[in-house]
């Protein structure tokens, strides 16, 4: 469970990123504190999928030692 919703944040970060890209190209974004704002935001929540999914991951090998 932890594993999936560490996937689903880190989708949530790259989708992120692809709507600011995309925005910026075909929109002029002349508010760069947006940028910053949504670039911070992408990287935390890239930083705790990234700690679900390693969470995922040791609670899978745990159940398979114990086995």
């Amino acid at each position: 469970m932890k594993k999936e919703f560490g996937k689903w944040l880190m989708d949530i970060a790259k989708y992120m990123v692809t709507a600011l890209l995309l925005s910026t190209i075909f929109a002029d974004m002349a508010e760069p504190i947006i940028i910053y704002m949504v670039v911070i935001l992408s990287v935390i929540v890239l930083g705790f999928g990234l700690y679900w999914v390693n969470e995922g991951e040791n609670e899978i090998n745990k159940r398979s030692k114990k086995k």
